[in-house]
């Protein structure tokens, strides 16, 4: 007789992870390890499933991240590994463990995340204060929860009006404040000390200068975009007039950047923004130094100055501004790449540029959206709150 005896849990965490080595492109080795210790059989093809069908490098990741911690949480919390669909109790619970009252837990310690539940995921390197979380996070992972959930052909209870209800009294209690994304934006000013910092003849100076002028000139550009950006995307355009005013005046150079699929456009979309002028200058000086004809166009370079093939990724690009931060003598924990988004949009401000032009070049989906990146330091010198004075 056939007796199949069950495999221990090594092999098959060494079985996911060897699965998950198909998304090498997109999750780091010491993610797979991570992943393969709580994702189920059925976690892994959905992830796998999910990189054939097209998606972006930048969800896909997201979406394993946090499929990731909504099995160890339901571990956690359960015993149980999440069951699909959930229901909307199990997505309730999810709020209430996530989303508290801080003056609440001082006096009833059952408020909130329990302490064993706690106690594993800060141990597994998951939580990393005691507070409440950020309504934004628990959002994202109830609609990442969501789409995983579509993805495998069932329906959830993401729209219940209980679920619903719980999120709304859960956010009020929380009064956890926003924070942003970049604690202070790249203005011009702080661009042009970026600048300075990086004004030498060293192959990692030019690429850094045609790095922040590119992502702050095409619209304050994601990191993501960035790193992922490909000499394929330039197209060379006609010169354009310095002055629009005046069109038969000086001409200064354009290229235009292909964007494809981001945050907020799709593969085969034909959104483009522009470059013009000093920008598109560095970034050609850039390729010529580099000798870069084709594939990503910021890539690394070793401490002896040589060239490596592959790009940056997103979070090298993050580390590069700050660096420069620094070398400018400013704070690096003020800001991140984020503050060249948030930047380029406040310094339109500043120079009356009309909300829909700036929007053009930013490529963000909403007035709302976009005006949300306004920087509240504007605020304090603008004449909207001196009205009476």
């Amino acid at each position: 007789m056939d007796v199949r005896l069950p495999k221990p849990a090594d092999d098959l965490k060494l079985r996911r992870a060897e699965a998950l080595d198909a998304l090498d492109s997109v999750l780091p080795f010491d993610r797979r390890e991570f992943l393969a210790e709580f994702l189920t059989d059925n976690d892994v093809e959905t992830l796998r499933h999910l990189a054939k069908e097209g998606i972006g490098e930048n969800s896909l990741r997201a979406l394993a991240s946090d499929l990731g911690y909504l099995e160890a949480w339901s571990l956690a919390a359960t015993g149980q590994p999440l069951p699909w669909p959930a229901p909307e109790a199990l997505l309730i619970k999810f709020v209430a463990h996530h989303l508290w009252d801080p003056a609440r837990r001082e006096t009833d310690l059952a408020h909130g995340m329990p302490q064993d539940v706690a106690g594993v995921l800060t141990e597994q390197g998951l939580l990393r204060s005691n507070g409440p979380h950020a309504p934004a996070t628990v959002r994202r992972r109830l609609s990442s929860w969501s789409t995983l959930t579509k993805w495998r052909g069932l329906r959830g209870g993401f729209n219940a009006p209980g679920l619903q209800s719980a999120i709304k009294l859960a956010v009020r209690a929380s009064a956890r404040p926003r924070g942003r994304k970049s604690k202070k934006a790249v203005t011009a000013d702080i661009l042009t000390m970026l600048l300075k910092a990086c004004a030498g003849d060293r192959l990692v100076d030019v690429r850094d200068r045609a790095l922040l002028l590119t992502a702050f000139a095409s619209g304050g550009r994601r990191r993501s975009e960035i790193s992922a950006l490909r000499v394929e995307q330039l197209v060379e355009e006609d010169p354009v007039p310095a002055d629009p005013n005046n069109p038969d005046g000086e001409k200064l150079p354009c290229l235009s950047i292909r964007l494809g699929r981001t945050k907020t456009t799709q593969a085969d979309s034909d959104a483009f923004v522009l470059l013009v002028g000093r920008p598109v200058l560095v970034l050609k000086d850039w390729l010529e130094r580099a000798g870069i004809s084709q594939g990503g166009i910021f890539r690394g370079i070793d401490r002896w100055g040589n060239l490596e093939t592959r790009a940056l990724t997103p979070q090298a690009v993050n580390l590069i501004l700050k660096r420069r931060i620094a070398e400018a003598g400013l704070d690096p924990q003020a800001f991140s790449a984020h503050g060249l988004r948030s930047g380029y949009l406040t310094e339109t401000a500043r120079r009356g540029i009309p909300l829909p032009e700036a929007m053009q070049q930013s490529q963000h989906r909403s007035v709302q959206q976009a005006s949300d990146y306004y920087n509240d330091a504007e605020r304090a010198v603008g004449r909207a709150a001196r009205l009476i004075i």
